[in-house]
């Protein structure tokens, strides 16, 4: 089974059944698609988080049938890249049948894309999703009489607790078996065009069929929106919820580091060593110093990450974010962004590509570059694992959350002023108005944060095993030649002291300076570098730093690995996403010189106020 490939990777071929899941954002669309495929697609409680086409193949009916989950959309006749991409498919991209996934308390809103998709031709079923949150709103649904009207299956669903999908699915598996012996349908846009679709259309296609009532119930949603969407109290509430989370991933995640550790250890000691000694000494001292040290090294933070990814995703199915996004949206027009920039920097904190990939919901292109171009500065998870280590070793035990979570506010003050800097030329000027629906709150089930976990967990680990590996090699390989050389007399040696008029105003010295030059390819190689240029493990490189480095030198080493060059494949994402490579070599600049400057002011003020 594939999970979230490129539709480009395997979609021209189409020899099974192809279903596609469209709908628009916040409709549980995603969450849907990994019911019914078992995959890991992001899923989130607020728009615009289904940014590419992700698709896998699953048994449905008793056959292997190709499911495609399309970004969230609006209106299938719409001019957003989203929309573009959609619209692009449907036409590109024959589909055997098209399931249309509909916010059941939000019929009356959302009924135009089952009409639209009727008038392309395409055979459907539509999922009214939430059914479970309709009920409670007082919401009264006959899906029978419903589907008489638009002349598809209707099925009222929870994909969230499974509420009839047994049913549901049956449908879906029956709509294929009917639509055997005939050809894959291409989307008929010039009928959709040519059909002019009006509120009285849409009215007279639910009227009786979906009741609201006359005086809609209170909800827990909005006896919480009045505190936490409080002019005053609600954005240091947000604050606090954050800090929270990174109180727990210390406290807890340290401490699973350190297990992690233990059996990485156990490993090289019991295992890899006595195998190694059979052989020559320069390959084990490759294999070990080369390769397994950096490898445990960035092995040991896989727990620290999984729980990270895990409280962000709670955090986020939970609806909070959108509201986050609403409250600061205020504060981000005042430096030419809007509250959807927010939200793609809190995607970042995952990992930056989907963020920046995440872009595509903003029609105005100046907004889209100046977004893109602070997204980067998100403390992203490979990031959380240099500051957690570099945390651990220099700080008090007692300090380290604080510290932690210090850079968390940090990458969001730095992306604002860097916003308000650049926002004042034409090229990034914003006339784009904000418009976000703010979902209601939901308890994420243990399930829907599981598959959101381990899916940023596999992209973590697929990433980390790409780079980490090459990186190590060509560290091991610059601190091991000359053969006659050690310490600062190797390349690498010679090349961090080469940079040291630049960097030892920063208080970095050549060591960390050779870190953060293979951090260029991923943050991960930062941890994974370091284990190899002392040629020790993790616990003995974090004892050497926390002798040799001090407090504010190695708080300026993590302000400038925070804002610094941002890993290869975020640099390849904003060249695509721009379609610049001017823009991409500008992001470039910008980013290393800011990062500079900005450790430079702390390390010297620092100084200059007697810290060390």
């Amino acid at each position: 089974m594939s999970h979230c490939a490129p539709a480009e990777a395997d979609l021209s071929v189409n020899d099974i059944p192809r279903i596609a899941v469209i709908g628009q954002p916040n409709t549980g669309k995603s969450m849907l698609y990994n019911r019914i495929t078992g995959a890991s697609a992001h899923v989130g409680n607020w728009p615009g988080i289904t940014v590419s086409l992700a698709n896998a193949r699953v048994k449905i009916g008793g056959r292997m049938t190709e499911v495609v989950d399309l970004p969230g959309i609006y209106d299938l006749e719409g001019f957003s890249e989203d929309e573009t991409v959609v619209s692009g498919f449907l036409q590109a991209y024959p589909v055997d049948l098209v399931i249309i996934v509909v916010n059941a308390s939000q019929i009356d809103r959302q009924i135009l894309m089952p009409l639209q998709v009727k008038l392309l031709g395409l055979p459907a079923v539509v999922m009214l999703n939430m059914a479970d949150e309709a009920r409670r709103n007082g919401i009264t649904i006959d899906p029978d009489a419903l589907s008489a009207r638009l002349g598809l299956p209707v099925h009222l669903i929870s994909a969230k607790y499974g509420e009839g999908y047994p049913d549901a699915i049956a449908s879906v598996g029956k709509a294929l078996s009917d639509h055997d012996g005939k050809p894959a349908a291409f989307a008929d846009y010039d009928t959709l065009r040519a059909t002019l679709m009006t509120p009285e259309t849409l009215a007279t296609t639910i009227d009786g069929a979906v009741r609201y009532p006359e005086t809609p119930p209170k909800t827990m949603t909005q006896r919480l929106d009045r505190v936490l969407l409080h002019p005053l109290f609600g954005l240091p509430l947000f604050f606090a919820v954050m800090l929270c989370v990174f109180y727990i991933v210390w406290a807890l995640g340290l401490p699973s580091q350190d297990a992690a550790g233990w059996i990485t250890d156990w490993v090289q000691a019991h295992v890899l060593e006595p195998v190694l000694d059979l052989g020559p000494a320069w390959l084990k001292n490759f294999v070990i110093n080369g390769i397994w040290l950096g490898v445990a090294t960035v092995a040991s933070f896989i727990p620290l990450i999984m729980l990270f990814f895990f409280l962000m995703a709670a955090v986020e199915d939970s609806g909070y974010l959108s509201r986050a996004a609403y409250l600061m949206d205020t504060w981000m027009r005042r430096v030419g962004l809007d509250g959807r920039s927010f939200v793609m920097q809190m995607m970042g904190f995952g990992c930056n590509v989907p963020a920046l990939m995440g872009t595509r919901v903003m029609r105005s292109q100046p907004l889209r570059l100046l977004t893109m171009l602070i997204i980067p500065f998100s403390l992203c998870s490979a990031r959380l694992a240099v500051f957690v280590f570099i945390i651990a070793a220099v700080f008090p035990p007692a300090q380290g959350p604080l510290v932690l979570f210090s850079f968390y506010v940090i990458s969001f003050v730095a992306a604002f002023l860097a916003a308000a800097l650049f926002s004042r030329s034409k090229q990034f000027k914003n006339t784009e108005p904000f418009v976000l629906e703010l979902p209601p709150y939901r308890v994420p089930t243990i399930r829907q944060v599981w598959l959101r976990g381990y899916g940023e967990l596999r992209i973590f680990l697929h990433r980390a095993t790409n780079f980490i590996i090459v990186g190590t090699i060509a560290v091991w390989f610059l601190t091991n030649f000359p053969t006659d050389a050690t310490g600062l007399n190797t390349w690498g040696g010679q090349l961090g002291e080469f940079l040291q008029p630049v960097m030892a105003p920063i208080g970095i010295n050549p060591y960390l300076t050779l870190a953060l030059i293979f951090g260029f390819i991923a943050k991960e190689v930062v941890i994974g570098s370091l284990s190899t240029i002392y040629a020790m493990s993790a616990g003995l490189v974090a004892h050497q730093i926390g002798l040799t480095v001090s407090p504010v030198a190695a708080y300026s080493f993590c302000l400038f690995c925070l804002l610094y060059t941002p890993c290869l494949t975020t640099v390849a994402t904003v060249r695509a996403e721009s379609r610049s490579t001017l823009f991409m070599v500008f992001s470039l600049v910008v980013s290393l010189v800011y990062a500079w400057l900005v450790a430079f002011v702390f390390y010297q003020g620092a100084r200059l106020l007697g810290f060390s």
